[in-house]
């Protein structure tokens, strides 16, 4: 029963409930599964499925990355009734070779991840990339042409540029910024250089963002980079550039806009925050801000959390910054599983 299970939700993505936090495609229903069985078990249930469905669970189990307690809980509920809690699990490449490598023929497993090593090569060489500091990134970015600094910071996540672009200096943060902005498709000689430069074997460069996705890249940027440098660029940019920098100023979702959201939507992303992270956050906001989130709660969290804020000590800026970041991305997440609603283009849902 439990293999005709995981066949159909390799095959279906069956019981589309599940996982409500994260939208799951069905081979990664049955990736979590397996993880959750252990390499043992698991070996002995993937030996019965075919290799098309093996190739899929592999696959899927090799993407996965960090899953959350409460995803895995809901996955297995919608498997094994008497299962209540789960934790968390992490799927990583070598988590499903060594699973491969537990039950089938060496050149068999070959086969299988060939496909699946050279997209996750080319994304790691990114992700290595993007977790050195941003000293060492800047430094080795000074000595660039600034069309090689945007191509670069235009592939690595909006948090590591925006850290990066104030220390290349306020000139060179301009013109890479200009760049970033009007950016079109990069050659592929060009890219594969960069890439190799960067030490890494990549032949394929992916594919290019459009107008629209550039604009929400930069307004993404411009949401985490520190305000002061974002003040003190903007009047350039609103010369040089002013239609495309109004149009990516319309996409900006900042975290004083967090408190046009409805109090519900605003109470359910205080309440998936982390420790400290909401009183940290608050601590840098507007008094009128601070009403707002503190309102959208019931009276004895609005004074836990009233509590919690006096007794802290000072609190760095950066940790304001991150911490607010941290909830304008929990935000975004919550909105692309259709959770809230965020305050951003209301005007074309107006009511008549």
């Amino acid at each position: 029963m439990a293999v005709a299970n995981l066949k159909r939700a390799t095959s279906t993505g069956a019981n589309a409930a599940a996982a409500r936090r994260r939208k799951l495609t069905g081979p990664q229903k049955a990736a979590i599964l397996f993880l959750c069985l252990g390499e043992k078990r698991g070996s002995a249930l993937l030996q019965q499925l075919d290799d098309v469905e093996i190739q899929q669970v592999t696959r899927a189990m090799s993407g996965l990355g960090s899953i959350s307690s409460e995803t895995v809980e809901q996955v297995l509920s919608d498997f094994v009734e008497d299962i209540t809690n789960g934790g968390g699990v992490v799927g990583s490449f070598a988590v499903a070779e060594n699973l491969l490598r537990s039950l089938l023929p060496g050149d068999q497993v070959e086969g299988i991840l060939k496909d699946i090593r050279g997209p996750l090569k080319e994304r790691d060489l990114w992700a290595r990339f993007g977790a050195l500091s941003e000293n060492v990134i800047a430094n080795y970015l000074k000595g660039e042409h600034e069309q090689t600094i945007a191509a670069i910071l235009s592939n690595v996540k909006t948090d590591v540029a925006a850290k990066v672009l104030p220390i290349l200096g306020p000139e060179k943060m301009q013109n890479v910024v200009e760049r970033m902005i009007r950016m079109e498709a990069v050659p592929h000689h060009m890219m594969k250089q960069i890439e190799e430069s960067l030490q890494s074997d990549i032949i394929n460069a992916g594919a290019q963002p459009t107008t629209t996705e550039q604009h929400q890249r930069m307004a993404d940027l411009f949401n985490k980079l520190d305000r002061n440098a974002f003040d003190a660029m903007a009047p350039a940019l609103e010369e040089s550039i002013p239609d495309t920098f109004d149009a990516i100023k319309a996409k900006m979702f900042t975290f004083e806009d967090l408190v046009k959201m409805d109090a519900m939507d605003l109470a359910k992303i205080m309440r998936g925050m982390p420790g400290n992270t909401l009183p940290t956050a608050l601590r840098g906001a507007s008094q009128g801000a601070r009403d707002a989130f503190l309102n959208a709660l019931p009276a004895r969290s609005r004074d836990m959390l009233q509590e919690e804020m006096d007794s802290m000590g000072p609190v760095r800026r950066r940790e304001v910054s991150a911490a607010q970041s941290m909830m304008l991305d929990y935000a975004r997440t919550l909105a692309e599983e259709d959770q809230v609603r965020l305050p951003i283009n209301d005007e074309d849902d107006e009511m008549f």
